[in-house]
């Protein structure tokens, strides 16, 4: 293989792991946790334990991806190419039938969970020598909720394909950029941002795109 054939495989499947995440992270339930969590903590501890989390999440999944690439290559692009188009189909169904307040609907949702969630935690605390630092504390509060929201969700299942078919650095590089760049618009100003870009549009792109690649899966040679 040449070093053009593994740059264009790096780029593909950079660019392809990174849009496939974005859309399929924006505004959804993890996001708005890391926004309420930022109006509440310091937006610093809040974007490490979320990246940590997402980092440690994709790691996993790229490496199942690639565990998984000693199956046959054209199963894994039959199977790959009908994973997308279920997600795809999916995502436009949700975005046609998405009403326009989403995003405060997801907001309200993920400001529930966590009031469970440090509801929880308050009943732990009362039992437990209170040592960790209150950076510590936010820093794992937050890995563990993204961690757990992330786990078998649209955008883990993508990677672990991606990593099957496509070139193992770029997937995982873009998943992470993806993933880091939703983190940081939800931390900045992840509630403003989500009610001025319509997440009804995000999610109807998105569906769209898991189409394209769909198709483009039979036509794109990394060899």
């Amino acid at each position: 293989m040449t070093s053009s054939n593994l740059d264009a495989g790096f780029l593909h499947g950079f660019v392809e792991s990174f849009l496939v995440v974005f859309v399929s992270e924006f505004g959804d339930n993890t996001f708005f946790i890391s926004v309420i969590l930022a109006m509440k903590h310091s937006r610093w501890h809040v974007m490490m334990g979320s990246l940590a989390s997402l980092f440690v999440m994709n790691f996993m999944s790229v490496l199942v991806g690639y565990a998984a690439s000693i199956i046959s290559k054209v199963c894994i692009t039959y199977i790959s190419s009908i994973l997308f188009l279920v997600f795809g189909f999916k995502m436009i169904q949700e975005g046609w039938r998405m009403s326009a307040d989403k995003a405060e609907e997801e907001y309200e949702e993920a400001q529930e969970h966590l009031q469970k969630s440090e509801a929880k935690e308050k009943c732990k605390a009362t039992s437990r020598n209170q040592t960790s630092s209150m950076l510590s504390q936010v820093v794992i509060q937050c890995f563990t909720l993204t961690f757990l929201a992330e786990w078998g969700d649209r955008s883990q299942v993508a990677t672990v394909v991606l990593g099957a078919k496509e070139n193992i650095l770029g997937v995982l590089l873009g998943s992470l950029a993806g993933n880091a760049l939703c983190t940081c618009l939800a931390v900045i100003g992840g509630k403003l941002i989500a009610e001025k870009v319509s997440i009804r549009t995000v999610t109807l792109v998105g569906g769209v795109l898991f189409l394209y690649f769909a198709a483009s899966t039979f036509y794109i040679d990394d060899d």
